[in-house]
């Protein structure tokens, strides 16, 4: 199983923007983004193809947040910009199979990062 490691989080105000990284131990196929915050579930925030080809993204985020990946660094990138307070969450990168937004079907996860942004 594919090793996981998410950095990049940190305190931002609002407005403001934050670069993710997901370094993987090995070949990933799909790869995704999730956040949780305080006292809720695990969302779905983007994912990506292998190609990098097909993306997908939670309409919360559209046209704020752009997923990457470099596959020689076997990495994905998660830049989020014009951050809100309602952003704040731990973020946790994810390895599947298909590009979709449901966390069940992700079968690798890093520990996550925490992103804190401030009203």
């Amino acid at each position: 199983q594919v090793q996981l490691v998410e950095s990049g989080g940190g305190l931002v105000q609002a407005g403001g923007s934050l670069r993710l990284s997901c370094a993987a131990s090995g070949r990933t196929a799909s790869m995704g983004w999730f956040r949780q915050a305080p006292g809720k579930g695990r969302d779905f925030v983007a994912a990506i193809s292998w190609s990098g080809g097909s993306t997908n993204y939670a309409d919360s985020v559209k046209g704020r947040f752009t997923i990457s990946r470099d596959n020689a660094k076997n990495t994905v990138y998660l830049q989020m910009n014009s951050l809100k307070p309602e952003d704040t969450a731990v973020y946790y990168c994810a390895a599947g199979t298909r590009v979709v937004d449901a966390a069940s079907m992700y079968r690798s996860w890093g520990q996550g990062t925490q992103v804190t942004v401030s009203s």
